[in-house]
């Protein structure tokens, strides 16, 4: 899909970083042990750089952003707000 300016986009994203015990990214403040492992979610594709191929996307679930290789995303897909 081409990713135009000015329109929303969402995808799906992968990413390998530091877990905590649920599965989720662990946060960094916490001293809880944690484990490296894939972590998959939906988030908002918040800026794109298109010469290094990053996205920096907004987790839906954490609510934390992650910069995310474009091989690391899919399923992209416009995105309408509503008030």
């Amino acid at each position: 899909m081409e990713i135009k300016t000015g329109d929303s986009y969402a995808c799906r994203f992968r990413i390998d970083t530091v877990l905590d015990d649920t599965g989720q990214p662990a946060n960094p403040q916490d001293n809880k042990p944690s484990k490296i492992g894939t972590y998959e979610s939906l988030g908002i594709i918040v800026k794109r750089d298109t010469e290094a191929k990053l996205v920096k996307v907004l987790d839906e679930t954490t609510r934390r952003e992650f910069i995310i290789p474009f091989d690391n995303i899919w399923d992209i897909d416009t995105i309408e707000w509503v008030n």
